[in-house]
């Protein structure tokens, strides 16, 4: 496998450098930038299916097209190997490796990953494999999708699939990405495919996925050579009370329990916490939704532990005398105009957005909370290592009549939160790398493609992809492994 790309910085840039072998990279996800949704017999996934239903997605945007590289990924990945990227790090389409979620693997569909995996090795660049990104076969929706316990078992079979495929030229697998949005966006406030509106649905997604993530690492673990890196990538809700009253902690911890520890605790304490337990008893029967034994498969040991990090979440108890509304809720957290909440039996949590300033998505601008969730990980789990799998903004960019793309604001945010990782890491944090979000604009999920995060700016129309200042400033970063003076 490569090794990160870094050099010895400047004596005068030392105090901002990273550690040798700090890996550098991008990320991306199948669904947002392939394309090709109906070729070499790929079928529709439930993202497919959520985004072509009227009034689901902006301007009823579809990834029919996305930034078309199914095509161009060659072109893709000399784009990633100017920039000096160690590493890339894409999801695989489980409806292109296996359309129905069952069965014998398409050759045609794994053919793409093997040929995108061998350019990147050619160019120098590690691949790293997420396993799944959100993008469900909707023939394992209809039968019942993530709330339906046969789809663990399901994904444990496709795993298997792209294992023995990539298995020999792969050092780096993600089981899943965000399970906390396939569970409680998908199915609690129905901003996300499937766009089905049901708390209880939604913890019995997340326990489904918690169990998916554990009989896959067992699938890996058995058919990966021992050096192999397995791992998970979590968006941890930093969760800050408003105030210090005890009725504002007591609602941080209500959805610091929903929001970050349904998942942490069984994957890497083997149990779910107590007050999760008592806090969602209402919606779902516990006892008969775990099964013995199901807690020992989610709790395999895995290698690294992804944190994928946007903005902090800053909530209070709602106040005495006013009613609970579930959809303002959805809103003011940040996830969407959903129906209700995602944050399952938390209807009457506040949710407040931190002053200060703002990306085009809304999401404040605060890179403490990247330094926080890093050393709180550190702290409650000493020794694992951690790597920032996602982290990035999104900007009103606008290309020149000089095919430029100016975005200071987006270098200026990317600089302050790597100084947080740094910080983080000065302080004991054992941060492997860093992945920034994104690669090059894309299908921006319900935002449709209106909202711009890459580093390459991408005319739609055209397909041309154009390095906007952030990717050349990007570059100088991983080309000295340290931060440039803001001057």
């Amino acid at each position: 496998m490569t090794a990160a790309r870094t050099q010895s910085a400047p004596a005068d840039t030392a105090v901002s450098a990273f550690p040798a072998g700090f890996l550098w990279g991008a990320a991306t996800a199948a669904y947002q930038i392939e394309g090709a949704v109906d070729v070499d017999g790929r079928t529709p996934s439930i993202w497919d299916t959520f985004s072509r239903t009227p009034g689901r997605t902006a301007g009823g945007d579809t990834g029919d097209r996305a930034t078309d590289h199914y095509r161009r990924y060659s072109q893709d990945v000399r784009l990633m190997s100017e920039l000096g990227l160690g590493a890339y790090r894409f999801s695989v389409s489980w409806s292109r490796v296996q359309p129905t979620g069952r069965g014998p693997a398409v050759e045609r569909g794994l053919d793409f990953y093997r040929r995108l995996v061998d350019e990147l090795l050619e160019h120098g660049i590690e691949p790293a494999v997420t396993l799944y990104h959100w993008d469900l076969p909707q023939d394992l929706e209809d039968i019942g999708g993530w709330p339906a316990r046969d789809t663990a078992g399901r994904f444990a079979d496709y795993v298997a699939l792209v294992a023995e495929a990539l298995g020999d030229r792969v050092g780096i697998w993600t089981t899943l990405n965000e399970p906390w949005c396939s569970a409680f966006l998908g199915y609690g406030s129905g901003v996300h495919a499937p766009g089905r509106t049901d708390w209880a649905a939604a913890l019995r997604a997340a326990h489904h996925l918690n169990l998916g993530h554990g009989r896959a690492v067992e699938v890996l673990r058995a058919a990966l050579p021992r050096d192999a890196r397995i791992a998970v990538s979590l968006n941890l809700h930093e969760v800050r009370p408003l105030t210090g009253s005890a009725a504002d902690r007591e609602a941080a911890r209500r959805i610091d329990a929903v929001g970050n520890r349904v998942f942490t605790g069984p994957m890497l304490n083997g149990s779910y916490p107590e007050d999760l337990l008592a806090d969602t008893a209402h919606l779902v029967d516990w006892p008969t939704l775990v099964h013995d034994g199901d807690l020992a498969t989610i709790a395999r040991p895995i290698d690294l532990l992804g944190v994928n990090y946007y903005s902090p979440t800053v909530v209070s108890a709602l106040p005495d005398g006013q009613a609970p509304d579930s959809a303002a809720a959805a809103r003011d957290a940040g996830h969407g105009d959903g129906a209700q909440s995602p944050f399952a039996g938390c209807a009457d949590v506040l949710f407040h957005r931190a002053p200060g300033p703002r990306t085009a998505m809304g999401w404040p601008i605060d890179p403490t909370g990247l330094s926080d969730m890093l050393l709180r990980l550190h702290r409650e789990h000493p020794g694992l290592p951690l790597m920032v799998t996602e982290n990035g903004a999104a900007f009103e960019d606008v290309l020149t009549d000089e095919g430029r793309v100016h975005d200071p604001q987006r270098i200026d945010y990317l600089r302050e939160h790597l100084d947080a990782v740094r910080q983080a890491i000065a302080a004991g944090a054992d941060v492997r790398g860093y992945f920034l979000w994104s690669l090059m604009d894309n299908f921006e999920w319900a935002y449709g493609y209106g909202k711009r995060f890459g580093l390459y700016h991408v005319d739609y129309d055209t397909q041309t992809r154009t390095a906007k200042d952030s990717a050349r400033w990007y570059a100088e970063v991983i080309r000295h492994g340290a931060l440039p003076d803001p001057a």
